[in-house]
């Protein structure tokens, strides 16, 4: 994961080495090297994410282009807020180093269970939570594109929605390798720990507008950000509704800034009509360089 784009991009193996100075590991062997056992481990997958973000976010930045607005998935939202200036690169990679941790130890391991449900409208999932709601915690994480929600909690919970789900006409229910039953009133307890962490920092104003996870609004004060962060953990990420935001502010190109093309195709599904572009090795990146050129 970016060993490519640093090996093309030298300067930028300096963001891999001051965030090992902040976790306390070789951030790059990580990624580069593995072991997946390791990496797929959201106190790792967390840091190994936001550092591959930003590298890619260097590799892009001399094109020229400043964003209409930001936004990020999940966590991809602290690497949202580093692209605006709103955190530093060094606290944001302390702080979700923290994040992984208080959100792996919140759940015991393997008592939760994480699922996409492909083909159901958004009130029939809500209303196969409500009803599996009835043997342990669950509920709508990521209102991802029409037809792709993605549901978390406790193991037996989650296996319950699954069943009503498809008696309900549900096309296709994909458990993920997610360690984690993240944006669930499980992580209530990581986001209350979190919160003294993200108090500690200094926020700044952003350069230019954050559609935020937990409300699809735009946030640009350092006053709203901290709050904001904090309701993301346990409160589901709308994600359709924050792309259908940025585009009424008249955004029409996305690009896609670290690892993956995943949000490049909920993108095309949510607007049809958008132009998808990404940044994760030197092949993405000569080409979103032609189409901006052309």
């Amino acid at each position: 994961m970016g060993r490519a784009l640093v090996e093309a991009h030298p300067n930028i193996r300096s963001l891999y080495e001051e965030a090992s100075s902040v976790l306390g590991y070789d951030i790059a062997a990580l990624c580069f090297e593995g072991p997946a056992e390791r990496l797929n481990l959201t106190e790792y997958t967390q840091p190994a994410l936001l550092v591959s973000s930003i590298a890619a976010l260097h590799a892009f930045e001399p094109l020229g282009f400043t964003p209409v607005a930001v936004a990020g998935h999940s966590l991809g939202e602290y690497s949202a807020l580093v692209a605006a200036g709103g955190v530093t690169y060094r606290e944001a990679v302390a702080i979700v180093q923290k994040r992984g941790r208080y959100m792996s130890e919140a759940v015991p391991p393997g008592t939760g269970l994480v699922a996409a449900l492909l083909g159901l409208a958004v009130d029939v999932v809500k209303e196969v939570c409500r009803d599996a709601s009835s043997v342990g915690v669950v509920a709508a994480a990521n209102f991802n594109s029409p037809g792709q929600v993605v549901i978390a909690g406790e193991k037996a919970a989650v296996e319950r929605a699954i069943e009503l789900a498809k008696a309900k006409g549900c096309k296709k229910a994909i458990p993920l390798p997610v360690s984690v039953p993240v944006h669930t009133p499980l992580m209530q307890k990581a986001a209350d720990r979190l919160a003294g962490d993200l108090a500690a920092i200094t926020w700044s104003d952003l350069k230019m507008p954050l559609i935020n996870n937990a409300e699809a609004r735009a946030l640009t004060k350092a006053s709203d950000i901290q709050a904001s962060l904090v309701r993301q953990l346990p409160s589901s990420v709308l994600w359709e509704d924050s792309v259908k935001a940025m585009a009424a502010m008249g955004v029409t190109t996305f690009v896609e800034v670290g690892p993956g093309m995943v949000l490049s195709g909920l993108i095309k599904r949510i607007l049809p009509n958008a132009v998808t572009m990404n940044v994760h090795d030197p092949k993405s990146l000569e080409a979103t360089r032609a189409a901006f050129s052309a």
